[in-house]
């Protein structure tokens, strides 16, 4: 495949496909950690705490679905003198909940609709489908059947910024019905001005598109909700759906700190009292560190307010019931642990996999879809293929709008359990996850 200003085909080692450039499991950001005070501790009890590792407070998280849960004492993020995992481990004591890294996680990626009717969406294929291939997600069988999406489904994407002025995206941005654009007022009153498409955290601002930069999230939007039936480009698993875009990976990856902000954001989205959002899942398609309590605890918070938590395993091709990956990982009730196969039904070698810890297979490998790519100094819409879990996660979030649309009632238990009772057992994946079985959005 030739390499224009329109198509971009990726094919990179291994090791660039993680996108884990100086990010391996464990790295936090030097000289800070998080903290939670046992709710009620003293002022006087928290600078002692602070004074044992020369700390000062960089910041206070107290999102609003935080009080909603009834915290008061938020989480700090604190800055330290000393080597981070020193001063975690000397200012324990009986004034704290939990101390932990600040983590830095990455994205899993490597590197009549135009790239349906010319073969190249080999994911979106299914047996009954032209053309066939019965490892793809058989989305093709649900349009066929008029099952399409709705606009009152909406999905979260934590990720980098995403295009939403991509052509093939566009009409599926979705918006904040809290807020008005450009007033530069909090209309909804969640503490972020003008956050119309989102909000990103890793800028701390607004602005949620910066540019060719944000590839990876754009790639996961398209397989997600990528227009379909509009002759050009492709088409996502849900053709009709609305993406809202928590950014929090920016060119330095992102952090423990700002992964809670993204999750919590979605979760006060859902249940404020006024104009609330029908968000149904989060696609996250991202994942470094170590275990986080803070982190967990905003997932199950996710939970409590109905929305899945989707998740890659991981490109490092390693067992997670051995070895834990995080965030599919934890053991919260919304989340879809997803790993990544080829187009031949094989798990990809890079995937991660857990006969426990993972749940489903999708497709993963040689994944075709939005991006936004630099031209003549100018930013303009692309479509490039990539490879990852990263690729992967986003069909099963697909798969969740696309089920919700026809379902309007369903609880995320019961998306999930349609999303997994409709695996089709898959003998690459037999052992290898819950389901032992690939996504099947015809199934359900």
């Amino acid at each position: 495949m030739s390499k224009s200003d329109d198509d971009v085909t990726r094919t990179l080692p291994t090791t660039a496909v993680d996108a884990a450039v100086g990010a391996a499991a464990g790295d936090h950001v030097p000289n800070e950690f998080l903290v939670k005070f046992k709710e009620g501790t003293s002022t006087a009890g928290k600078s002692q705490a602070l004074a044992k590792v020369n700390g000062s407070v960089k910041e206070t998280i107290l999102t609003a679905a935080m009080k909603r849960a009834n915290l008061t004492e938020g989480i700090q993020v604190i800055r330290t003198s000393m080597n981070a995992l020193d001063a975690i481990s000397r200012i324990n004591g009986s004034e704290i909940e939990y101390a932990e890294p600040n983590y830095i996680y990455n994205h899993f990626a490597t590197s009549n609709d135009t790239y349906y009717t010319n073969g190249s969406l080999w994911g979106m294929y299914g047996d009954a489908t032209s053309p066939a291939n019965q490892f793809g997600s058989q989305a093709g069988e649900a349009w066929a059947a008029g099952k399409t999406g709705s606009s009152t489904v909406y999905i979260g994407i934590i990720d980098e910024g995403y295009m939403y002025t991509h052509p093939d995206l566009a009409a599926n941005a979705g918006t904040n019905p809290g807020e008005t654009a450009g007033n530069g007022v909090d209309d909804d009153g969640n503490g972020l001005v003008d956050d119309v498409y989102g909000w990103d955290f890793d800028g701390n601002n607004s602005s949620v598109f910066d540019g060719a930069g944000d590839d990876h999230g754009t790639h996961v939007a398209g397989t997600i909700g990528g227009v379909g039936g509009n002759g050009v480009g492709v088409a996502g698993v849900c053709w009709n759906v609305k993406l809202l875009n928590a950014k929090f990976l920016g060119s330095q990856g992102g952090t423990t700190a700002n992964a809670i902000k993204a999750v919590d954001y979605f979760t006060n989205l859902k249940t404020r009292a006024v104009n609330p959002v029908n968000i149904v899942a989060t696609n996250n398609s991202w994942g470094g560190g170590g275990f986080s309590q803070a982190l967990k605890d905003a997932i199950d918070r996710a939970n409590g307010a109905g929305i899945l938590f989707i998740a890659a395993a991981g490109n490092s091709g390693t067992n997670n019931d051995a070895t834990a990956s995080y965030p599919s990982g934890y053991t919260s009730a919304n989340i879809i642990a997803v790993a990544a196969i080829t187009n031949t039904g094989a798990l990809a070698s890079y995937s991660q996999y857990g006969a426990t810890t993972v749940d489903i297979g999708a497709p993963g490998s040689g994944i075709w879809s939005t991006v936004p790519v630099s031209s003549k100094g100018k930013v303009v819409a692309s479509y490039a293929s990539y490879n990852g879990t990263s690729m992967a996660t986003p069909h099963v979030s697909g798969a969740a709008a696309l089920y919700k649309a026809s379902n309007p009632s369903a609880t995320a238990a019961q998306i999930k359990d349609a999303i997994m009772n409709s695996a089709v057992a898959t003998p690459s994946l037999s052992g290898k996850c819950v389901s032992n079985g690939r996504l099947n959005v015809s199934g359900f």
